[in-house]
């Protein structure tokens, strides 16, 4: 079968209009992205699993239909490996797992499905997302796609480099501290981190534990406005999803942006910060930028605790049971929580409580905050972890995530977009954050930054 490769270049908003007017089929799309899995991911390895038998089988029921199933029908689209998918291999990056096959969709599969999505396969993450290199050990590197030498950063760096290198339109990834901003910024494409609930997750052990939060990549605006719309929604068994999200509008006039280069106490590289002042010129143009940054004092310390208890409660039993078959970086992750206190963890919240104040203070003067979407360029695959940015060693290995980790933990939403680079810089990203429940203000200012800035997507080399 001869495939059209250019099919590979259109966005999902773009690929789902083409076919429900009949101007496309879903087979020739489903085919054009397998064909380009199968020209580049033993290179990128962005795949752990590739479905073409099923996602031929969906797209010939997308092609008989009478109708449109949903505003995604017959996209291709690939979910990041640590999300269910009903009778296909969910690995969660773990060899443990290798053989694991869930009988259910998690909820946001199964809206996509119910919106036409097609699943073409699971993309790579480090074990159970921890990993600043995404690999474990079924998969990986997954390389960067404008240096293969570089890391895609994790942990859904199987997500971003599928979506930068065309061979889907759209993937789905999780956010944790970072994990969809981070590769990103690293792999020139886009992506939302939507504010907690707003993405049901009803199996969540802890209801209203909201550090982590499903979210999406892309190469344009639009398809992140798209696959939020058919995945958003209450659910009587996720706790957070039932706060109300109404009363988003976009703000008319010039918009008024406050930028920090790290929320005040963020390790960020000299280069980085010198990329973010660039893009802050730009800004400049279409909106008012004034230097101003919540209190994020104790964040970093905040957040570790947060998260060390977290990993420790979800994943201690398998420290001891399962050890041998833990990657390092899964040990110490676990380890680090176990010394922890319920004084500790309190105290922590507390903490946290004071810094979502400054930011909801923040937001009474601004209309949006503006930060990097990684305080660091991508490094070599052969470097596990981030010890030290321009010579000062970071105490902990997850420290070079606190420019990001700083917004998950007050649960605010952020739309990462790419800026303007020349022809042989790396990709960089900025984090645009508006107060919970704001997505459509941030796609509308997305949209006008990426049309009139031009800071969007452009294609990794041949």
């Amino acid at each position: 079968m001869i495939t059209d490769p250019s099919l590979c270049e259109l966005n999902a908003t773009t690929l789902a209009r083409a076919i429900a007017r009949g101007e496309l089929s879903s087979r020739d799309v489903v085919e054009a992205h397998l064909a380009r899995i199968a020209e580049q991911d033993a290179q990128l390895a962005a795949f752990v699993t590739v479905d073409a038998e099923g996602a031929r089988r969906a797209a010939q029921i997308c092609d008989a239909a009478s109708a449109p199933a949903g505003p995604l029908h017959g996209v291709p689209v690939a979910i990041k490996d640590l999300t269910d998918t009903a009778g296909l291999t969910t690995t969660y990056g773990s060899a443990l797992f290798r053989d694991h096959v869930p009988m259910e969709d998690d909820l946001v599969v199964a809206r996509l499905r119910r919106a036409g999505a097609i699943i073409l396969g699971k993309t790579n993450t480090p074990e159970f997302g921890f990993g600043a290199v995404c690999t474990n050990r079924l998969c990986g590197p997954t390389r960067n796609p404008f240096d293969p030498a570089l890391t895609s950063g994790g942990s859904s760096g199987g997500s971003a480099v599928a979506v930068a290198a065309g061979m889907v339109p759209l993937a789905h990834g999780t956010d944790f501290g970072g994990s969809v901003r981070t590769p990103a910024s690293f792999c020139d494409v886009a992506s939302i981190r939507a504010t907690p609930g707003r993405i049901p997750s009803p199996r969540r052990p802890l209801g209203w534990d909201m550090l982590a939060t499903h979210g999406f990549l892309a190469r344009s605006i639009d398809d992140l406005e798209l696959a939020l719309s058919v995945c958003e929604g209450a659910d009587a068994h996720d706790p957070l999803s039932s706060g109300s999200f109404r009363g988003d509008r976009t703000s008319a006039g010039r918009p008024r942006i406050a930028v920090t280069p790290d929320f005040g106490v963020a390790p960020v590289a000299r280069d980085v910060r010198a990329r973010f002042a660039m893009a802050c010129e730009a800004l400049a143009r279409v909106a008012d930028i004034v230097q101003s940054s919540p209190d994020c004092g104790g964040a970093i310390e905040t957040f570790r605790m947060l998260r060390a208890a977290h990993i420790a409660n979800g994943f201690g039993e398998l420290l001891k049971t399962r050890r041998d078959e833990l990657t390092p970086t899964v040990i110490w992750n676990i380890e680090a929580g176990a010394r922890l206190s319920a004084e500790d963890y309190l105290n922590a919240e507390r903490r946290r409580t004071a810094i979502y104040r400054s930011f909801r203070d923040l937001f009474t003067r601004a209309d949006f905050l503006v930060a990097p979407a990684a305080s660091v360029f991508p490094w070599p695959n052969e470097v596990s972890d981030v010890t030290a940015i321009d010579g000062t060693t970071l105490d902990t290995p997850i420290d070079y995530l606190a420019v990001t980790f700083i917004v998950s933990l007050v649960g605010f939403p952020v739309l990462t977009v790419p800026t303007q680079r020349g022809a042989n810089e790396l990709p960089f990203g900025i984090q645009i954050i508006a107060p919970p429940g704001c997505e459509s203000r941030l796609f509308a200012f997305g949209r006008t930054i990426e049309q009139t800035l031009g800071f969007s997507h452009r294609r990794p080399p041949a």
